[in-house]
């Protein structure tokens, strides 16, 4: 085992891998991150437009592949996961979403004491540099830019206006004072028109001379002594090494390599462990169960006013292409979301059970069933389900450790989650039919107005995706109940944390990589308290 001058192993450069790095390094602590991706410092992953051309490719993504889905058809559908230093924050939408309180509250009820809204907001409020300032619900020091759209159109204005008309009222901050409520302008991570991901906390005053990051260094395992975790084991340079860590390891390998990582471990189900040979150093059924995902619905409509579909082409382009280079504005900035609007369709819901986004440009399917930019002008609604009820499992496929997971998903097992999809789509329906929309909007949409009842619940099954949101593999939970603790210690051993999505217990209302990012910042600070 070889000694290295790391008082903590980081695995994972991602979301929150970089910013529990981040902050301990800022500490004090001697911090080795380790990240298998490569450096996430690339023209793609800096110019927000160009997020179609790195996700779901090999060299920026993992690319997971789920397995057959009965509920969407038997499709098997791409789940990505960043392979890159910044992970997810680096080839997402750029969404920025805290979520609402009650998802907070949710996660204390379940068993995560400390975690409450409240609790989250000191962390948000750290994370982040928001373009308006500073108050008591924003921040404007941390290392994670935040803006409103630099690309404007009179379509996402009307449609932004009739959204409040027809369901939740208009907020200047759906990430203010009651985060998760109403209707706004979206928020993305982004600075002066840039990707802003989360490698920014390895670049804050302090950092350097505490941190050393490992690029392509992908870790095999996790090694204990006892039941202490005392390093990994990694590939390096075409062998396999196991380095030392004094004080202990956090994983931050995200929803789908997390869980596989600590069951390669001995870390798991002992009786699915013992199937692929492995010995179970803690028995433990909870490890990758409890998996969620976001799903979501397209809804597509031609307008006869500009949107990003015609300005992406010709002169326009051009022009275009030099607003970006001169004032770092125009679509060369866009984000996925454009305008928001959180819904409660159901009269008990104490939350939103609906997010719909409003962007100024679609996609069709070509010949070969791939994604092609509309050329004429559109627009697409996203309905987003909140909270899904349907629950699934990430497992080992074989003891080798370069084996991708086994993903086992009903994105749509659960008929009532249907039904609240097909009434954000009527929603939806209602604000392009809005006065203030009614003149844009050219046809009667994809999917047709027309559609309703068991046709529309059919098209549901069929054109139903997932948001790229996965959570809750390795989730905080009292002892017996979840994986790691509220403290985020894995449950059964010491020396050893998870921080990053895998620890929500539960999906928050809209985007999750707000919420990602802030459980390594406050991740952190009860790693901080443990070792000291």
């Amino acid at each position: 085992m070889l000694e290295t001058q790391a008082d903590i192993i980081v695995v994972g450069g991602g979301s929150a891998g970089c910013a529990v790095a981040g902050r301990l390094a800022q500490a004090g602590v001697k911090v080795l991150l380790l990240e298998a991706g490569k450096t996430g410092d690339h023209i793609r992953l800096k110019v927000p437009a160009l997020v179609s051309s790195v996700v779901q490719n090999p060299e920026f993504d993992w690319v997971y592949r789920a397995e057959p889905d009965a509920s969407i058809g038997g499709r098997a559908d791409v789940w990505p996961a960043g392979k890159r230093l910044g992970g997810g924050s680096s080839i997402n939408g750029m969404i920025y979403v805290r979520g609402h309180r009650h998802d907070y509250q949710n996660w204390v009820d379940m068993g995560a004491t400390g975690w409450s809204y409240d609790d989250c907001l000191p962390y948000f409020r750290r994370m982040e540099s928001y373009e308006q300032g500073a108050d008591a619900w924003r921040g404007a020091d941390g290392p994670v830019g935040v803006s409103a759209p630099r690309v404007s159109y009179r379509v996402v204005d009307a449609w932004v206006k009739a959204a409040a008309e027809v369901g939740e009222p208009m907020v200047q901050d759906h990430n203010g004072q009651n985060p998760g409520e109403g209707t706004a302008y979206a928020q993305a991570t982004q600075r002066n028109g840039l990707r802003s991901a989360s490698i920014q906390y390895l670049k804050m005053p302090g950092v350097r001379e505490h941190l050393q990051v490992w690029l392509e260094t992908p870790v095999l395992r996790i090694v204990f002594e006892g039941r202490r975790a005392v390093g990994v084991e990694i590939i390096k340079d075409g062998s396999r090494q196991i380095l030392r860590a004094k004080l202990g390891v956090v994983l931050s390998a995200g929803s789908m390599n997390t869980p596989r990582l600590l069951m390669l471990s001995g870390i798991g189900d002992a009786r699915q462990l013992a199937q692929h040979g492995l010995s179970a150093l803690i028995d433990n059924p909870a490890v990758g169960g409890n998996l969620q995902e976001h799903v979501g619905i397209h809804v597509v409509n031609g307008v006869n006013s500009p949107t990003i579909n015609s300005e992406a082409h010709g002169f326009a382009a051009v022009r275009n292409g030099l607003d970006f280079l001169v004032r770092r504005r125009g679509i060369l900035t866009a984000s996925m979301a454009h305008g928001q609007t959180f819904l409660r369709t159901k009269a008990d819901c104490p939350a939103p059970n609906l997010q719909i986004s409003f962007t100024a440009f679609a996609f069709d399917l070509d010949e070969e069933g791939k994604l092609k930019m509309r050329r004429t002008p559109a627009v697409t609604t996203v309905v987003c389900l909140a909270r899904p009820q349907s629950r699934g499992r990430v497992s080992l496929r074989s003891a080798d450790p370069f084996a991708p997971p086994v993903i086992h998903h009903e994105l749509l097992g659960v008929e009532d989650d249907v039904d609240q999809i097909a009434d954000g789509i009527r929603h939806a329906r209602k604000i392009m039919q809005h006065p203030l929309m009614r003149g844009y909007v050219t046809d009667s949409g994809r999917p047709d107005n027309a559609l309703e009842g068991d046709d529309l619940r059919g098209y549901i099954h069929m054109a139903g995706f997932p948001l790229y949101h996965p959570v809750g593999t390795c989730s905080m939970g009292a002892p017996g109940t979840g994986v790691v603790d509220a403290d985020l210690k894995v449950q059964g051993v010491e020396g050893l944390w998870v921080a990053d999505a895998s620890v929500m217990p539960s999906l928050p209302v809209g985007n999750t990589n707000a919420s990602a990012i802030m459980i390594g910042d406050k991740g952190a600070d009860h790693i901080l308290r443990a070792v000291r």
